[in-house]
């Protein structure tokens, strides 16, 4: 096939996918709506850039600063607050960083929530969403759920909850060229990366459930010995699709986490961007108590089409748009 016809049918897999996700969630009773794309916060988290705008229009239209934003996860929470019940967005999002095989900084998301959910009843949804996408292309996926600390204990003999990190650097050698200023989450973050998820099966579904609780993100903590975040991600074959949390509603809590995370980015010589005072506003009036997940588009349909450069599921990658 050549390269346009590649394209193509790309491009219709993708329409086609489009209209199953859109038809699952009609029926599944979650209201499809628009957020903007251009925001007055920024995405604080240390590991993600967002581009930088600025507007040069009436001075009474508010900050000129704007963000283009990494995820729709932040407006969406404040429809929830106001009460609009089960969602979701269907859009493009953009992250400043790399391009080439395996990212785009402008890509497509799906972002949805659960009212009165938690991230165990989202993972089963996740799992059926992924396996209508496969009967696409007539494809049906096997399915393993296991815990962050299971799939450590397992596979390398490591536990990741408890273990010193000198345990966690010992089987990256010769992965990892520049070790210096790696904390324990990224050591974590790399033994996943490297070691564990390209060997996860083509044809199977791999959720991992209950992370570390210093990588909850925007997921509630459950206390234990020692505690987790309700969070989980799901794969497909080694490719990493959506990220679920059982939403933390707390606003102060989520304060602390932004200044938390502004703080490693003093750190690192990065840019601070705004918090999202609208959000943190939108928790404090009372965010329902649910769960949600954002599946990448592109990856998921990279693994439709036997891929692993997304280049092969975009009508333009960055480089040609």
């Amino acid at each position: 096939m050549t390269a346009s016809g590649r394209i193509a049918a790309a491009l219709r897999l993708r329409a086609a996918l489009y209209a199953v996700l859109r038809d699952h969630f009609a029926r599944s009773g979650a209201l499809e709506v628009e957020t903007p794309m251009l925001s007055r916060a920024g995405n604080t988290e240390p590991n993600i850039e967002s581009f930088r705008c600025l507007f040069k229009g009436r001075g009474d239209a508010g900050r000129p600063e704007r963000w283009l934003r990494t995820s729709p996860e932040h407006a969406l929470k404040r429809l929830l607050a106001a009460g609009i019940g089960d969602c979701y967005e269907l859009g493009r999002v953009f992250r400043n960083g790399e391009a080439g095989r395996r990212h785009n900084p402008e890509f497509t998301m799906l972002e949805w929530y659960r009212v009165g959910w938690d991230h165990q009843q989202l993972i089963d949804e996740t799992v059926d969403v992924v396996r209508a996408a496969g009967r696409l292309v007539e494809t049906e996926y096997s399915f393993l759920s296991v815990t962050y600390e299971e799939l450590f204990k397992k596979n390398l003999s490591i536990d990741p909850l408890r273990a010193p990190i000198e345990s966690l650097r010992a089987p990256l050698d010769g992965h990892v060229l520049d070790p210096k200023g790696l904390e324990r989450d990224d050591w974590l973050d790399l033994l996943i990366t490297h070691r564990l998820q390209p060997s996860f099966p083509r044809d199977r579904i791999t959720v991992i459930r209950d992370w570390p609780a210093s990588q909850c993100a925007l997921a509630r903590i459950r206390t234990g010995e020692p505690d987790v975040a309700e969070r989980f991600e799901l794969y497909l074959g080694p490719h990493e699709l959506a990220n679920g949390y059982h939403e933390l509603t707390d606003a102060a809590e989520q304060r602390e986490r932004f200044e938390r995370d502004l703080v490693r980015r003093r750190t690192r010589g990065q840019v601070e961007p705004p918090i999202d005072e609208a959000f943190l506003c939108a928790l404090g009036d009372g965010l329902p108590a649910c769960a949600g997940v954002a599946l990448g588009i592109e990856r998921l349909l990279m693994c439709l089409v036997g891929t692993d450069d997304i280049r092969d599921v975009l009508a333009f990658a960055f480089e040609d748009a």
